[in-house]
């Protein structure tokens, strides 16, 4: 999974507070066009200034994740081999991971759009899929980008992102699995908590 598309797709969801009476794809779409110009109108974002991108990814986008279903989800079985302390650990050094990454990588825009697949949802649905598509604007291939999300007490969350249909969950669950034969529960923080400190030495790239 390509750095640059998963950085534009966690994006697509950097915008509005979260809206319980909002169906899924309804949320998708409008956080995702009002990201969008927030990006637009904002140069240093487009630069990629640290404090902003930052301040953004903490307010905006963070809200609309589940982040310890997200790691709950990539550790597999072994989540019930780790202490509720080091589940806590993981989940939060799997969440400043993200963060991290996609605030590195914020230029990754450049001028792209959104269009949404159709919808379909059951009154009674929980758990669902929302399709879209990011179009370049320079003819290439658009790219899929699949939102799994469920219903909570909150409103809708979302709990993996599948880009080329490949999953950001099952991805991580291929890392945290070798981390884990590796060196364990600890071994997994150590790597997380490593690769943490060297996206903060680098700091964010420049466009």
């Amino acid at each position: 999974m390509g750095l640059i598309r998963l950085i534009l797709a966690l994006g697509l969801l950097a915008a509005a507070p979260v809206r319980a009476e909002l169906a899924p794809d309804e949320l998708v779409k409008r956080t995702a066009e009002e990201v969008l110009a927030i990006v637009r109108a904002d140069q240093a974002l487009q630069a990629g200034d640290p404090q902003k991108v930052l301040a953004l990814v903490e307010e905006k986008v963070l809200p609309h994740f589940d982040f310890t279903r997200m790691t709950r989800l990539a550790m597999g079985r072994h989540w019930r081999d780790a202490t509720p302390e080091q589940q806590q650990q993981i989940t939060r050094e799997f969440r400043e991971l993200l963060v991290r990454t996609y605030t590195a990588a914020f230029t990754a825009y450049k001028g792209q759009s959104v269009t949404y697949k159709p919808f379909r949802m059951g009154p009674s649905d929980t758990d669902v899929t929302v399709r879209t598509e990011i179009v370049n604007p320079d003819g290439r291939p658009p790219i899929p980008v699949d939102y799994s999300m469920y219903k909570t007490p909150n409103g809708w969350k979302v709990y993996d992102v599948t880009i080329e249909n490949v999953s950001l969950v099952a991805t991580y669950r291929g890392t945290f699995n070798d981390e884990i034969r590796r060196g364990g529960i600890e071994g997994l923080i150590k790597s997380l908590r490593e690769k943490n400190q060297s996206l903060t030495q680098q700091g964010p790239k420049k466009g």
